[in-house]
Parts: structure tokens; sequence; C-alpha cells
């Protein structure tokens, strides 16, 4: 699976901020999904409808079916969790960008808006919740990655940096 996002202009709602275009090519079957706005989303139970969805940092998980996303609206960024064969997404928390999955598929990397900030870079433990902050206290505007189970990196600066999945340590340049 791969998946992009570009920024767009000119949409009629947005009078401020940006606007995405994010697509998905399955590539075992060559099907292409050139944007994902028409993915239904589920926040507290009900269809959520809003002129203003805007979808990016896509993540697969190793089945190539179940993936997460951040979903803004009306000012607020959502982590969803979303099925590709079923096309139907639900919400799991607010205040969640780019997410990156785990490896074992168990946690989330992603950027937390924060004051002072604007993002500091946390991982979402899937099945609890809990959400760690991570040792690196500035801020961090890039989808995280996962070399292994333990380590995050992301780029700052122009440099290419790593720092422990569990909170602890800190930043070491790679």
């Amino acid at each position: 699976m791969v998946s992009w996002t570009v920024f767009v202009s000119g949409d009629s709602y947005n009078t401020a901020g940006f606007s995405t275009r994010t697509g998905i090519l399955d590539t075992s079957t060559d099907e292409l999904r050139k944007s994902i706005e028409d993915l239904p989303v589920t926040i507290d139970g009900t269809r959520y409808y809003a002129p203003d969805l805007n979808f990016w940092g896509v993540t697969f998980t190793q089945d190539d079916n179940t993936f997460y996303a951040t979903v803004a609206s009306k000012g607020q960024t959502h982590l969803i969790q979303a099925t590709y064969t079923t096309w139907e997404a639900i919400t799991l928390r607010v205040n969640v960008e780019c997410p990156s999955v785990s490896p074992d598929g168990t946690r989330l990397a992603f950027k937390k808006r924060v004051s002072p900030g604007p993002w500091r870079l946390h991982v979402l433990d899937l099945k609890t919740m809990t959400e760690t902050p991570l040792a690196e206290p500035r801020s961090v505007d890039d989808q995280a990655t996962w070399p292994d189970n333990h380590t995050i990196t992301y780029n700052l600066d122009k440099q290419t940096w790593q720092v422990p999945a569990d909170g602890t340590g800190h930043p070491t340049p790679t």
C-alpha cells in the first residue's frame, strides 16, 4: 500500500489553515483511490458530515487493510482507524497528527499540539490508549517512523534524529 498527501489551495471552505488531498494505491491490485475524501467517518457512534474534512498522515498495518490517519474538521484533529476493504473509519481520539504505526502494530507515534509548541512527539499504546511523551523536547513537524519496535526516527533541522519509543533517553542524530 502506498499513500501520499498534497496540499491544495482554492477550497471554498478554507478561509484559514490548509487543505489536503490524500490518495492510496494498492500496489498488489493497482487499485487507485485518487482521494480518500469519500471515506465515511464515525465520531462517537454517529456518521460525521462536513465539507471541510481533510485527511493526511496515512499509515498501514502489516495486513494492508487497517490504516490510521489524521482527519481534521472545524479546527480539530482526530486520529481515525479505517478499514480499506469495507471503506469506513472511526475516530479514536483528538489532537493526533501524522500517526505512524509500529512494526508490531501495537503503538502509534504521532505529533500532538502542545503549549508551548506547537508539537511534541508522543507514542500511543493502541490497547490501553495511553500516551507517552517522547524525550524530544523540541517541536517536531514531521511524520515519525519506526526503524524497529523500540526507536522513533524523525527529521529536524535538516538532520535525522532518533529517540527511544518508551519516553526514556534523549534524542541523538543518526
